[in-house]
Order: structure tokens, then C-alpha cells, then sequence
């Protein structure tokens, strides 16, 4: 299906058209900026589900269960280990790589104390699919405003980029690879880690091609 096999981010009419691009257009930079904040929301859904937490959070835990640093400590350092592999992989930063980290906190913050916390295991689970097809979506309209990605979705890009496999595949094999380093570490797995785990590739995949083909209908 074309929707889960999409190879590269598209290019819209409101893309920047590049990267370093500090004066953008207001309506690339709004996108932007709305696409990080579904993200944050889809990211605020799966600590309220309570079933698992993301396989790059279980790889920190881990880190900090060996090391006696912090849970936010460790994320940091993870995600600077992260930007390091974006030197061979020749991927450019942005605004959108600092706005990556403040605007999804930002969501997080202010939309996890009114998001339900259901008892029921099958709501938690729903909950959490719905998360992962936010976070998704959020990815799909961020990356395609082209202003920079985040460390980790750099890391994405760039591995496609020189792979030339499908965003869905390389985004797959990448969250098996953190949660089994997590898991080794001494992080907690959880059913919504493996959800998120097979599950974001494809998600990202969808939100890419949605937000591509309705941006090109609407042209």
C-alpha cells in the first residue's frame, strides 16, 4: 500500500526549501508548530494510557538504572548522542530542531493533567493507539514544513535517506533497536512500548502521505 510505503518527506507548497531557513513563511512556521503540538498530545496520551512508555524512554530509564543519572539527565545525553550520527548522515538542523524539544514539552505539560486515565485495560490500549496515530500525524505535517527535524526523527531521515527503504521500515527497525538496548539496560517494557514500537513507523508513514496528498488536493 502506497500509504506505508512513502521513501522520502514530501515537498508541499508551503515546504520551506530549506532547512536553515530562519525567516520562514508564516504559514510553514504555524504548521510547523501545530504538527509539534499534535505530537506532544499523542506523546501525552501514552503516559496517560499507563501501559507501556516509548521505546526511547525505556532506553533512558535504562541508562539511568546504570549510571544513577536522572531520567531527564539521560534523555538529554541520548538525544546529543543522537545528533552526533547526524554528522556521517549529513542531515542539517534547524528552527524546527529547537522548537522540536520545546513546543512538544510545552504540549506535554499543559495537556497531560486533562487527558482521561482509563481503568480499563482495553481503553488504556485504544488510548494508546490513538496516541501513536497523533504522534504520527504531528511527525507528517512537522517534517513536511522542512525547518528542521528533531534528533531523533533526524536520525530517521537520514537513514532513509542513504538506505532508500521506506520511512515506515527504517523508523520500525530503528524502535526495535532502542527498546531491546532499553531492555538489556534494565528499562520497562510494557505492551504500549511494543505498540508504539511496530506501530510509529507505519503511523509516520500515514501522516506523511495524508498530509501530502490532501496538501496537493488543496493546491
Amino acid at each position: 500500500m502506497k500509504i506505508f510505503s512513502v521513501k522520502s518527506i514530501p515537498t508541499v507548497s508551503w515546504s520551506s526549501d530549506h532547512a536553515l531557513n530562519f525567516r520562514p513563511r508564516l504559514i510553514t512556521l504555524s504548521i510547523l508548530c501545530v504538527g509539534l503540538t499534535v505530537f506532544g498530545i499523542g506523546e501525552s496520551l501514552l503516559i496517560a494510557a499507563g501501559v507501556g512508555n516509548s521505546p526511547w524512554t525505556v532506553l533512558s530509564q535504562g541508562i539511568s538504572q546504570i549510571s544513577g543519572w536522572s531520567i531527564g539527565v539521560t534523555t538529554f545525553l541520548t538525544s546529543l548522542a543522537v545528533l552526533i550520527f547526524w554528522v556521517p548522515l549529513r542531515q542539517r538542523p534547524g528552527i524546527g530542531t529547537i522548537l522540536n524539544a520545546v513546543i512538544i514539552s510545552v504540549a506535554i505539560e499543559l495537556s497531560l493533567p486533562y487527558l482521561p486515565q482509563p481503568d480499563s485495560y482495553l481503553l488504556q490500549v485504544a488510548e494508546t493507539g490513538f496516541g501513536i496515530f497523533l504522534v504520527g500525524f504531528g511527525s507528517g505535517l512537522y517534517l513536511i514544513a522542512n525547518l528542521g527535524p528533531g534528533p531523533r526523527d533526524g536520525l530517521m531521515t537520514g537513514l532513509q535517506r542513504v538506505s532508500n527503504l521506506p520511512v515506515a521500515r527504517v523508523r520500525t527497525a530503528i524502535e526495535i533497536t532502542v527498546v531491546i538496548l532499553g531492555a538489556l539496560l534494565g528499562g520497562t517494557i510494557g505492551l504500549g512500548t511494543v505498540l508504539f514500537a511496530f506501530g510509529i513507523g507505519p503511523a509516520v508513514s500515514m501522516g506523511l502521505y495524508l498530509v501530502n496528498y490532501f496538501s496537493t488536493r488543496s493546491t
